[in-house]
């Protein structure tokens, strides 16, 4: 439950951050650095971000950009799938309210 509320916040704060991005990009305003866009996808906002993309149409013609963010969905998915059925998890499953 804890981690699908972390999901849910995650993607909510991507949300926020692309729209504020992409209001900036029009009125030529000081940006939100691509690190930080692609730190909230990689703490599990992947699926805002992704949904924010399409629906802002914001950045989607910079490749690097996509790339790296299909990175953070992998390094994301790869760690949380490490964490449901890894032996060694079993505090951090627990501590996540995975258990």
């Amino acid at each position: 439950m804890l981690l699908m509320g972390i999901y849910l916040l995650a993607s909510l704060a991507a949300v926020v951050l692309y729209r504020i991005d992409k209001a900036a990009a029009r009125q030529d305003r000081r940006r939100i650095r691509e690190s930080m866009l692609h730190l909230v996808a990689v703490m599990g906002g992947w699926p805002g971000a992704l949904l924010a993309r399409r629906w802002f149409r914001h950045k989607t013609r910079k490749q690097p950009f996509g790339n790296i963010l299909w990175g953070c969905v992998a390094v994301n998915t790869g760690l949380v799938a490490w964490l449901v059925m890894a032996d060694g998890a079993a505090g951090l499953r627990q501590l996540a309210g995975l258990e």
